[in-house]
Order: structure tokens, then sequence, then C-alpha cells
């Protein structure tokens, strides 16, 4: 009984007290400071959970296959997320980057879920195929998910992490090439960021 009552206190230690969103303690700050950019996203149920590897990437947003025809309310997510990546030949702990990096890729996530939050079941049944084989819609959605982040106040995360990926970090010219030939720019960013204060500014004076 003893050890059943000390599994459940380390089963409560490493997730939310947020039934809708569960994920490692170890990144718990990151993730609760990502989600709170997303306040649309606060009763929908996400589980982030760590992952020994993802092919091509570092994480993962997924919808629950069971859920996706269900109704928009009823649809559940999961973020997987890389438990390491590797540059070069030393092998880095995900949870072991700077915060503002991982804040960054967690954003990046979460805006393919408000992405998909827009879809119908059958919609997004066609969206992952085409994410799958064609390398235009792959670029479309990566690029989406970069602009809902930002539109939600994430660009100093998503900077971060673009900077860590590009000139910090010391990936592969493959895996940069890859970044800047599917995401939005630091420049582009900075044009939604521009884009966003001139319509915020427009909507105070109007009122």
């Amino acid at each position: 009984m003893k050890n059943h009552f000390l599994i459940l206190l380390i089963y409560i230690n490493f997730y939310s007290l947020n039934a809708q969103h569960t994920y490692p303690e170890s990144i718990a700050n990151e993730v609760e400071t990502a989600l709170s950019h997303y306040p649309e996203l606060a009763n929908v149920v996400i589980d982030f959970k760590f992952k020994n590897k993802i092919k091509k990437s570092t994480m993962q947003a997924q919808p629950n296959f069971s859920s996706v025809l269900c109704a928009k309310s009823k649809r559940t997510y999961r973020i997987l997320i890389s438990k390491s990546f590797r540059i070069g030949e030393m092998v880095y702990d995900t949870k072991n980057i700077p915060s503002t990096v991982l804040i960054g890729w967690l954003g990046h996530e979460l805006g393919h879920i408000m992405d998909y939050q827009h879809r119908s079941g059958l919609n997004l049944i066609g969206f992952g195929l085409g994410y799958l084989f064609s390398e235009k819609s792959m670029k479309k959605a990566e690029r989406s998910a970069d602009t809902f982040a930002v539109i939600h106040g994430m660009e100093k995360y998503i900077l971060a992490t673009k900077n860590f990926i590009l000139h910090e970090a010391g990936f592969s010219d493959i895996y940069i090439n890859r970044i800047k030939r599917f995401y939005l720019s630091p420049e582009e960013i900075m044009i939604l960021v521009k884009e966003r204060e001139e319509k915020a500014k427009l909507s105070s004076e109007n009122n």
C-alpha cells in the first residue's frame, strides 16, 4: 500500500494539475509559458510526452487518431518531444537546451494544434496525407504554425529557436537548409510582428 501511494505521488509530481494538459515536470515551466500564449487551447486536451527518437524532427504535434472525426471540442492531441538530439558527434538532452529555445519549439507545435483546430475531421486527414507526401503541403503547414505562434505574441521565443538552430547549435547544413526551406525566416517573422502591431493600433484607435 505504501509503495502504491509513493507511485501516485511521483505520478502527480510529473504532470500538470490541469486535467486538460499533461507534461513531464522537467519541462513544466516551458510548457506552461508556451501554453499561456494560447488561451484558446485552455480546454483542449494535450499530452506532452518524451519519445526516444522522432524521425527528421525534434518535436511533433499530432491529433490522437481516435479523436480525428470527433467534434473539434472533443478532439485530443499529443506533442511528442525527442528526448535527445545529435549535433555532430555529440548527443544533447532536449530538456537541457536554453529555456527560451525550448519554449519557442513548443510554441511552434502549439501553432500546429491551432491550425488543426480550425479543420474538420476529413480536412485534417487530407492535411496529414499532404504533409507526408507533398513538400509544398509540408512547407505551408510549417509556415502556418510559425504564423500562429507569432500572432499569439511568441516571436521572442520563435526567433530564439531559429537563432539557436541556424547560428548557435552547430547543426548540419542539411538540417539548417531544411529549416530555411520550410519555415518562416526571421525577416518574415518581423514583418508579421509589424503587421500585428499596426492592426492592434488601428483597432485601439477605432475603439
